[in-house]
């Protein structure tokens, strides 16, 4: 039975890493091939067609709710519900709707179904359960897609969210009906953090309790959730099988003893099956709590199997438990297997049957608990490195007591105070003043503990074979200690703790320009060295492209030193991300044309002057001069990267009255290979006289998705065009790569969003 399950599984895994759905011939061939397998008893391969063909199926009918291309962009009204507490960020509201009515200049379209809104102006208290009429613009889900970076449009895809858009300000924008009854346990979470927030003064305290009682984290800092990272505790924050599985196991035992006391109902029905009904009872309610989260609702599936086999009297192993809750999982949602924590619950689960359960040991129970912590740490590793997570190398120390703290005093306390809230502020603020003095408290020692040089470790870009082979040396070093060769499990691990990645040959020049959206970011690599040329934009408080994007691509590549990141002019969409990578990535010098504009001490300004050469590479600046006076986009830093290859011009958002000084005085460095068009194709730059003296085979705009300014202007792209470029947008493409090699030439481009594309994606 577990050979046939994970059979399936991995059928269902294999059709959701496609880049399109199987066509018409494909929807026939597998049934039949099925029916041929059937016939044979081949139960392998007919369970593997099996998954393949239930998330063909499931695929299929997702893909049947999505927003007409034609209606991107344009303002509809649209009519639905509130569905989802409403998150603030700054002065922007954001809320899952419902659309349930769709019209354009009066003509009525398919509902595209669950939308994400942003209400940017003063938005009115939203109730999860109204319905509003609202003036929205909507676009398809697109994210940014760069090697390493999330993807945002997958997620939607997972969470059934079939357009993201934003709130109009306009008078058709009302309230229709007030929330109904059926939404009353959603009404009651919004109720709860509410009372959260105006009874614990600590705003991060009260975030934290927000979060664990009804799994809302969108009022975490971003600073918050790396402490939480960096010392291995962000299990703890967000409800998970740990949460649901401790909540369970004290309404069990406290079930079952208040059941054991009376013997009618002991008779009635045997205490075993009344215990496994109110832990699954308070499973339930708590899910419920927590909106039924993904992750809750995996662990209430699992929770579920193993009560059931309680409830029949049906003795299992634990394995098999598992291997049933697998099977439950994935046919309920075939998109599960797309997401880190589906691998890292049952990894974790797995990990502890293979090596604790049913080991024979006289151990206290703290080194029983310090084992489960060891165990956990290491089989958890190559599933971590895999998804380009950090590995908190203090894990096992640390969650040795956050885990019982957490699990048997903050989270069941914080529960109970927030229901005595409903009652009466009187009844739940002295039960949750402590607890959130402990959180407090608590938080600040993970914090100096997450600032240790060695508190946290990454490692990215690792073969295919290093990581199988890390596979087999935890399972070497988790087996029994009887084994022998046990010792050797340490050795198996060594290529994914060391082996680099492939790095460029001398004089080689490995380019990147990134999707980071309305903004610009491009990496430059050399055997020995690495320049980051602009960070990015800050999105908000807690999302910015240097973190979000560039921190992340340089970690896949293997990169954790950055030699000078150059950060061409003050605006938020080149430089905004670059303290948020700083403090992530390394990094030696920054070099702006607006030095004095940046928020960074020691910055120097880019001027003609600088020169240098790394590993048979040549960097130059060719602007701003030293007393050029130039301001705004016009003081960019423009520049030049030459090998045997080729040559790349990174103007950044010069303007016509720096082309025409370029084109005066600096004509023969202007010719170049690889251009990144200058101010993401504006109408203000890429003049005639411009473009012919730099002649590129490859024109490259860094731009945003149905960006507000309509950038790149298509005057432009065809000027470009003209002299014979190749035009490639990010927008479209995501990152673009080549490789400059002094004896092979230029290879490229390497378009990511074609490499990594799936199904979902347009």
């Amino acid at each position: 039975m577990i050979s046939a399950i994970i059979t399936f599984t991995a059928g269902i895994l294999v059709l959701q890493s496609q880049p399109e759905l199987p066509n018409v011939v494909w929807g026939w061939l597998v049934p039949f091939c099925l029916s041929f397998l059937i016939i044979q008893r081949l139960r392998i391969p007919m369970c593997f067609c099996l998954g393949f063909l239930w998330a063909m199926l499931h695929g299929q009918w997702m893909l049947t709710s999505e927003l007409e291309p034609s209606l991107e962009g344009k303002d509809v009204r649209i009519e639905g519900l509130v569905v989802s507490l409403p998150e603030q960020d700054g002065r922007r509201t954001r809320f899952l709707f419902e659309v349930e009515k769709l019209e354009l200049e009066g003509k009525a379209y398919s509902s595209p179904g669950k939308v994400r809104l942003g209400w940017y102006q003063e938005a009115p208290e939203l109730i999860v359960g109204e319905r509003w009429q609202l003036l929205a613009r909507l676009k398809r889900p697109h994210g940014f897609m760069n090697p390493g970076g999330f993807d945002y449009a997958g997620w939607l895809f997972q969470e059934d969210i079939r357009a993201t858009g934003y709130v109009r300000a306009a008078s058709l924008n009302e309230r229709l009906t007030e929330s109904t009854a059926v939404f009353v346990l959603q009404r009651l979470r919004q109720n709860i953090r509410s009372k959260l927030f105006n009874t614990v003064p600590n705003h991060a305290v009260a975030a934290i309790l927000v979060a664990l009682v009804i799994g809302d984290r969108s009022g975490l800092e971003r600073d918050q959730w790396q402490v939480f990272t960096r010392t291995g505790t962000n299990h703890l924050i967000a409800i998970s099988g740990l949460h649901i599985g401790i909540i369970a196991g004290l309404a069990f035992f406290i079930v079952r003893w208040l059941w054991s006391r009376h013997t009618r109902l002991s008779l009635w029905l045997p205490t075993p099956q009344a215990a496994a009904i109110g832990a699954l009872v308070a499973a339930l309610f708590y899910a419920a709590m927590a909106g039924f989260a993904v992750p809750t609702q995996r662990a209430l599936i699992m929770l579920s199997v193993v009560m059931g086999g309680l409830l029949l009297r049906h003795q299992q192993r634990p394995s098999q438990g598992m291997a049933i809750a697998l099977l439950v999982v994935v046919l309920v949602d075939p998109l599960a297997v797309l997401s880190a924590g589906f691998w890292l619950s049952f990894a974790a689960v797995a990990v502890i049957l293979f090596g604790i359960s049913g080991r024979v040991s006289n151990d206290s129970l703290w080194q029983k608990w310090g084992q489960v912590q060891w165990v956990v740490a290491v089989g958890l590793m190559p599933i971590l490195v895999a998804w380009g997570m950090q590995v908190s190398l203090l894990a096992p120390v640390v969650n040795l007591v956050a885990v019982p703290l957490f699990t048997l005093l903050i989270v069941p306390t914080a529960l109970l105070g927030s229901m005595l809230l409903l009652v009466s502020d009187a009844l739940g603020g002295p039960l949750l003043w402590p607890i959130a003095w402990l959180l407090d408290s608590g938080i600040k020692l993970l914090a100096l503990i997450a600032d240790w040089p060695f508190a946290s470790w990454n490692q990215s870009g690792i073969s295919h074979l290093a990581w199988l082979s890390a596979g087999v040396g935890v399972l070497l070093l988790l087996a029994p200690s009887g084994l022998p060769g046990r010792w050797l499990g340490g050795i198996f691990l060594l290529p994914m703790l060391f082996v680099q990645p492939k790095t460029p040959e001398s004089g080689e020049v490995w380019f990147s320009l990134l999707d980071v959206g309305q903004g610009l970011s491009a990496v430059i690599r050399t055997q020995h060295h690495t320049l980051v040329f602009d960070a990015g934009a800050r999105f908000s408080k807690n999302f910015n492209a240097g973190s979000a994007v560039v921190a992340p691509f340089l970690r896949e590549m293997g990169v954790n030193y950055v030699d000078r990141l150059v950060l061409s002019n003050a605006d938020n969409d080149h430089a905004g991300g670059g303290l948020s990578l700083s403090q992530q990535i390394m990094v030696q010098q920054v070099v702006s044309g607006e030095s004095d504009e940046i928020d960074w001490a020691a910055a120097l300004p880019c001027n003609d002057r600088m020169q240098w050469e790394w590993d048979g590479v040549r960097f130059s600046f060719l602007h701003p001069t030293p007393q050029g006076g130039w301001r705004g986009n016009n003081a960019s830093c423009v520049l030049l990267v030459e090998n045997a290859a080729g040559r790349i011009l990174l103007p950044g958002d010069i303007e016509k009255e720096v082309e025409a000084w370029l084109v005066q005085n600096a004509p023969k460095h202007l010719a170049a290979d690889l251009v990144q068009v200058p101010h993401h194709g504006s109408m203000t730059s890429s003049t005639t006289a411009f473009v012919q003296a730099v002649s590129p085979e490859y024109a490259l705009v860094p731009v945003g998705y149905r960006n507000r300014y309509r950038f790149p202007r298509p005057e432009v792209v065809r000027r470009w065009q003209a002299e014979g470029a190749t035009v490639l947008e990010t927008s479209e493409h995501g990152a673009i790569s080549f490789r400059l090699h002094p004896n092979e030439g230029i290879s490229g481009p390497h378009i990511y969003r074609e490499s990594a594309r799936r199904y979902w994606m347009d």
